[in-house]
């Protein structure tokens, strides 16, 4: 009977603890006035009905009225507790005739757990609860069998309800705890949602009234998002957006390099920059610069391609405004250099001329001649820089390209004592380019590393391809080197270490490998050879 009284107990307790958790959870959590206060009531009442269902043996009256008692000074601190465990002293008066040790025990008991609570004020209620329930076992076991000589015989029977009080204490705590965590839970979750729509909302609004086109675009080339400002700016509506495929809006020389952006971002992490043009509902072509970055998904593996277009068009008239203005002041320069450089070969043949006429001699027409040539390669550059030229783009390997380029300078190259060593990284570099342009300019670079030669050697091609696409064309000689000072000037009209040279090779060099979308390097130290690099974009 006294394990079923006491089981019985340990349910009603259980009952009365998760009452108000539960209403408190269906209800909205308002801060009360008094809190400690209220809970310390509604504990001593909890308390009340527990001493009600006590048992009695020989005159003294047992319940787990100590388990409410222990967890309010745990939670809620001695306030709260010594309002608990003023109803359970109270009801337990009521029910029993042994007055003095239930007083003394109370007391005792208020004290040090009031006490204690100020010392264990920083650790965890789970905490708390243990050590206020290892002395309330302290003073129950020096009290009750010892000093009061209650039932010193029967240490089974205290053993029992020491456990059942702790029982009490677990069952009470965990319901305390998990309703705490899970109102925790709840709390974070409802914060996270309003951060949540609070960020979406911002993002929604910059998205929704951006000028810019937001594109996200995930695997298999699949759109998963267009911003509202593609309406804005291309006229298309959404529901036309979502039934077209990419790159049908994207023009047809840009296809291939958009393709290849996105293919190389889902590979690698670091964002890039492009150039494109889409097709306006209209039919015209819109040109856009556009920033794309990869998106990080499960595992670290790139989900989505955000890119981020602007309309550039406005710009790209500007530029070619100042590109006008440009091309007339690089004019004035080009008429002043054609001028001093033709002058200079006139003189020569003017002075000469008259001295023939005087003299009647024929000795100086190689000198001549020499002179004119020198007029004639200097108009025949020109001519090449300025005047504009159909160009064929074809596929074409740049490999055969090479191979025929030497096959050319090779006689030129064996009558100077120097050797062509050729050597590739791979079998095949295919791209789209205008041959003889391309041609032109391995012919220009290869008789220049041979003029720096004066006592023969070696000249190193290399092919191989680089990151993103492209493939690199190194030219190395052993010559004279060129110094640091000068190697920025390369390229500039008219400026020359030649004696008899022009400058304009390798500025019509810079204009061909700009045209194929590459770049020019140059690497050279005094008496050490140069180095010279080409970057060309391959085909995919």
């Amino acid at each position: 009977m006294i394990l079923l009284d006491y089981i019985i107990n340990l349910s009603i307790f259980s009952l009365l603890v998760s009452t108000p958790l539960v209403i408190r959870s269906l209800i909205n959590h308002y801060p009360l006035k008094r809190f400690r206060l209220w809970v310390g009531v509604y504990a001593g009442i909890v308390s009340t009905i527990l001493v009600a269902l006590s048992f009695q043996q020989k005159g003294y009256s047992y319940d787990i009225r100590y388990s409410a008692i222990i967890l309010v000074f745990a939670y809620l601190g001695p306030v709260a507790g010594i309002i608990t465990g003023g109803f359970a002293l109270i009801a337990r008066l009521l029910v029993s005739v042994h007055w003095l040790p239930a007083i003394i025990g109370w007391l005792i008991i208020m004290i040090v757990f009031s006490i204690l609570r100020l010392y264990i004020s920083r650790f965890t209620p789970v905490k708390r609860c243990i050590i206020l329930f290892g002395a309330y076992v302290v003073i129950y076991v020096t009290t009750v069998p010892v000093i009061f000589n209650v039932f010193p015989d029967r240490p089974i029977f205290h053993l029992q309800y020491i456990v059942f009080v702790m029982m009490g204490v677990i069952i009470g705590g965990l319901l305390i705890e998990s309703n705490e965590n899970l109102y925790r839970i709840i709390t974070e979750k409802i914060s996270m949602k309003k951060a949540l729509e609070k960020s979406e909302f911002k993002y929604r609004l910059i998205a929704e009234n951006t000028s810019d086109l937001i594109l996200v675009v995930g695997k298999e080339d699949k759109v998963s998002y267009y911003s509202p400002s593609h309406v804005h700016v291309l006229g298309y509506q959404n529901s036309e957006l979502e039934n077209i495929e990419l790159f049908k809006l994207v023009h047809p020389d840009d296809v291939d390099i958009f393709r290849n952006t996105i293919r190389i971002l889902f590979e690698n992490t670091e964002p890039q920059t492009i150039e494109f043009r889409l097709r306006h509902k209209q039919g015209h072509w819109i040109e856009f610069e556009s920033r794309c970055k990869p998106v990080l998904g499960e595992k670290s593996l790139i989900a989505h391609i955000v890119l981020i277009s602007r309309d550039i068009s406005e710009r790209k008239k500007a530029e070619e405004q100042l590109l006008q203005s440009e091309k007339l002041s690089i004019v004035g320069e080009l008429a002043a250099g054609i001028a001093h450089e033709i002058r200079n070969p006139l003189t020569t043949i003017k002075g000469f001329v008259q001295i023939y006429k005087s003299n009647g001699g024929i000795e100086y027409t190689d000198l001549l001649l020499s002179e004119l040539e020198r007029i004639e390669t200097i108009t025949s550059e020109l001519l090449s820089l300025g005047k504009p030229q159909v160009i064929q783009m074809n596929h074409t390997n740049l490999k055969d390209l090479i191979e025929n380029t030497l096959e050319l300078l090779l006689p030129q190259a064996n009558m100077n004592n120097i050797q062509f060593k050729l050597s590739y990284e791979g079998s095949s570099f295919f791209i789209t380019c205008e041959q003889n342009q391309i041609k032109q300019v391995f012919i220009n670079i290869l008789k220049n590393a041979m003029e720096a030669m004066h006592e023969g050697g070696e000249i190193h091609l290399n092919l191989r391809k680089g990151a993103e696409g492209k493939c690199i064309i190194s030219v190395r000689d052993e010559g004279c080197g060129i110094p640091e000072e000068i190697l920025k000037r390369l390229g500039e009209p008219f400026y020359t270490l030649k004696e008899k040279g022009t400058g304009l090779g390798l500025m019509i060099c810079h204009k061909i490998i700009k045209q194929h979308h590459g770049t020019i390097t140059y690497h050279s130290k005094v008496n050490e050879g140069t180095l010279v690099e080409i970057v060309l974009p391959l085909v995919s």
